[in-house]
């Protein structure tokens, strides 16, 4: 920045010496001025010091960084599909943090163009990218080997002890005081709905394509139950404080790009306290999933054979590289300080079995492997394409000899098997490029989702019986 320096830089200086230089306000005024009043810093001196400190503005690169395309097209909707996706990591790659990037079979868009899809990865340098967590922090899964157990005892226990939907549970499950501690030590999360949600969100599923799985090891015969959700409420309170954060920065360094697509560097107070928050998250995640999983086996009054767990929607660090998998299986145990024999669990449908996969890194995968089946086109228009039909008609032909579940008594086809990509050619892809090796399968027996829990949700049974009372109302008075 070309700054004409003039005499009203003599003498004590201020916010408005800084200004009249040409300087943007900012917080990094406070510093300035303070060293260079200590400093008696003056003319060219003053300038050279601002300018060595005042943040540099990063411009996108004019041209996508390339990208490894673990995807192939093989019907006419994912055609479609992987233009959208090609589409969106086009954008995404101008992004001037980003290092390398790749998609997986599984990929979908999820946003505006430009935002990272759903089996993306970008590596990032010295950036830390809420959007590209998302609110829903820490995605992951668990698994419980419960032994030779009948699957539906099982099945009918964790019912019994698990939670889906909106909201909290009033019978929540007991926060670890150690972890507590760290929330209310750390100030992106010491808040009082944070804490709030920390406690009340505890053994909660939430809903969408969250699941509680029961299935049987194709290689032992063994009852295994797997959970799916993420952090909740919790984790989502936090990304609205990591996007806000974002924002503060894009504005100041890089406000030529993508507002969805900003960043907290970590070299910063706040990019490390993030960070710290974001592990924070990551064990709260695993406790979240944990308390199922231990409250499942009590009920059965049995002790577990096996157990090991995976995020797929996280921030991983390597050096000064962060790697940010929206909806990705990490392979590589650099990723997982707690890997158990390097397998992940990557799911499929509730008609398919859930895969365990152990794997490597290579060029193309970055370390990463898919995270699931992924959608071809969205929820709403899968309702559309089956129209014609009953949802209880859709719901007996796909799950046909399986026990499936929704938490709410509401059926929602937008979670059943056809609504996402063929597991098959996921599978053959994952084999072609190189993402995993299946070492087993836990064959389906059933499971339990949320449904269409929002069709009881509390402000719909209160606008109903609202519309009930203004129509008895009505009718009351033309007699």
């Amino acid at each position: 920045m070309a700054v004409i320096w003039s005499k009203k830089s003599w003498g004590m200086i201020t916010g408005k010496t800084l200004i009249d230089l040409g300087f943007k306000p900012s917080k990094w005024f406070k510093e300035a001025i303070e060293y260079a009043n200590q400093h008696n810093l003056q003319g060219a001196d003053l300038i050279n010091y601002v300018n060595s400190i005042r943040p540099k503005v990063v411009e996108p690169y004019e041209k996508p960084l390339a990208y490894f395309k673990n995807i192939r097209a093989e019907s006419e909707d994912e055609v479609s599909n992987v233009r959208q996706v090609l589409e969106t990591m086009e954008e995404l790659m101008k992004t001037p943090t980003i290092t390398k990037g790749a998609i997986m079979p599984d990929a979908c868009p999820t946003g505006a163009r430009g935002q990272i899809p759903v089996g993306g990865i970008v590596a990032t340098r010295n950036a830390i990218h809420p959007a590209m967590h998302s609110a829903d922090i820490c995605c992951s899964v668990m698994m419980t080997n419960f032994g030779m157990t009948d699957p539906k005892k099982a099945l009918d226990t964790a019912h019994s002890v698990t939670h889906f939907g909106g909201g909290g549970r009033a019978d929540h499950f007991e926060l670890e005081k150690e972890l507590l501690h760290r929330i209310l030590d750390n100030k992106y999360l010491n808040n009082e709905r944070s804490v709030h949600l920390a406690k009340t969100h505890l053994g909660t599923q939430g809903d969408g394509n969250h699941f509680l799985f029961m299935g049987m090891s194709k290689n032992s015969g063994e009852t295994v139950m797997v959970t799916h959700h993420g952090s909740r409420g919790f984790g989502a309170n936090l990304y609205s404080t990591g996007m806000r954060l974002a924002e503060h920065f894009r504005k100041e360094i890089s406000p030529n790009s993508l507002q969805t697509n900003a960043w907290i560097p970590y070299d910063t107070e706040a990019g490390r306290t993030y960070w710290e928050a974001l592990q924070i998250v990551r064990d709260w995640t695993k406790l979240n999933h944990t308390v199922i999983h231990n409250a499942t086996y009590q009920g059965l009054n049995i002790e577990p054979l096996d157990r090991f767990w995976n995020e797929h929607n996280f921030v991983f660090k390597e050096d000064d590289l962060f790697y940010h998998a929206k909806g990705a299986t990490p392979l590589d145990d650099k990723f997982v300080p707690d890997s158990k024999d390097g397998l992940r669990l990557i799911p499929l449908n509730m008609s398919e079995p859930v895969l365990i996969v152990k794997g490597e890194t290579n060029e193309n995968n970055l370390g990463f492997a898919p995270h699931g089946a992924g959608r071809d086109i969205s929820r709403t228009q899968h309702k559309k394409n089956k129209l014609g039909k009953t949802k209880q008609q859709i719901f007996a032909e796909e799950t046909k000899g399986l026990d499936v579940r929704f938490f709410s008594n509401h059926i929602d086809i937008s979670e059943l098997p056809s609504a996402y990509k063929d597991a098959k050619n996921v599978q053959d892809q994952m084999q072609e490029f190189g993402l995993g090796e299946v070492v087993d399968e836990i064959l389906p027996y059933g499971c339990i989702m949320a449904g269409d829990w929002d069709i009881d949700a509390p402000w719909k049974v209160k606008a109903r019986l609202k519309r009930a009372q203004r129509e008895k109302e009505k009718k009351n008075s033309k007699l």
